[in-house]
């Protein structure tokens, strides 16, 4: 996928859609750096649904901080689907929350672990969908142009977009 976009509306309609639910939520970012977690927050009432993040840039962090194993990391580096997978589970499990999402990627301006700049990975991770079921895991990997800041900023419009498509809710492209 080469890009993602949501509405600036996203948050706000995800934030009102949890709270229908009694849902909460939780966000583990790397390359976002906060901004996913900002774009939550600065939602008046977040409070009820959000229940906090973890910035993890470095990658021994990821590992300590949100329990992706080490041999995960090892293998595959930080930038890798199973990697943004174990972020939001992470931050799902050590944040009490019922979904999460997280990002991971190469901002630039130079390639990390042999991937290019660009390559984004999101996560979300929320209950089952049947009693007894796994946990939900979806990830995406995406390939965004532009400077560090438009893919950083790409990278939470994708988070939003991928935790909107989780929950079942239409957002209006922009």
């Amino acid at each position: 996928m080469n890009s993602a976009t949501s509405s600036p509306a996203g948050p706000p309609a995800i934030l009102d859609e949890l709270v229908a639910r009694g849902a909460t939520l939780a966000v583990a970012e790397s390359l976002t750096g906060g901004l996913l977690a900002a774009a939550f927050v600065e939602v008046p009432g977040a409070s009820r649904v959000f229940r906090g993040g973890v910035v993890a840039y470095a990658t021994d962090l990821k590992a300590t901080l949100l329990g992706v194993p080490t041999p995960l990391l090892d293998a595959h580096g930080p930038v890798d689907a199973s990697v943004a997978a174990a972020l939001a589970a992470g931050a799902r499990e050590r944040c009490g929350a019922d979904w999460a999402v997280a990002t991971t990627g190469v901002a630039g301006p130079d390639p990390q672990a042999g991937q290019p700049v660009g390559r984004v990975y999101v996560a979300v991770v929320g209950p089952s969908l049947a009693h007894g079921d796994p946990e939900r895991v979806e990830v995406r990997e995406f390939t965004l142009a532009g400077d560090r800041s438009a893919i950083r900023r790409g990278a939470v419009d994708a988070a939003v977009a991928l935790l909107a498509e989780a929950l079942a809710i239409t957002l209006t492209p922009r």
